[in-house]
């Protein structure tokens, strides 16, 4: 009685069940890269690239929010006059804006 049933279910379409059953995990996979994932390293690149383009005298804003000019820059550090001989020194990678 129970073998005409079980045999009865496995019969047919199990390829196509296996693709259709990962269709919904496909388009929310495409669905998080476009609304999530791109966005998110387009930012990145075009950071990087105004990290790269930031020279001396610059008019910046860091990422705490302080303002400033750039009166010395390395690879990594960056020294900022905030005020009349006021100078700090910070991660270029906290550089948040170029004016």
């Amino acid at each position: 009685m129970f073998e005409g049933i079980a045999y009865a279910q496995s019969a047919g379409g199990g390829a196509a069940q296996g693709i259709a059953g990962f269709m919904p995990l496909i388009i929310i996979f495409a669905i998080f890269y476009f609304l999530l994932i791109r966005p998110q390293q387009k930012k990145a690149k075009e950071h990087k690239e105004m990290l790269s383009a930031v020279k001396k005298g610059d008019q910046i804003v860091t990422s705490g929010g302080i303002y400033g000019k750039i009166v010395g820059i390395t690879e990594d550090v960056v020294t900022l006059e905030v005020a009349n001989n006021v100078k700090i020194k910070l991660l270029k990678e906290h550089i948040a804006l170029k004016k």
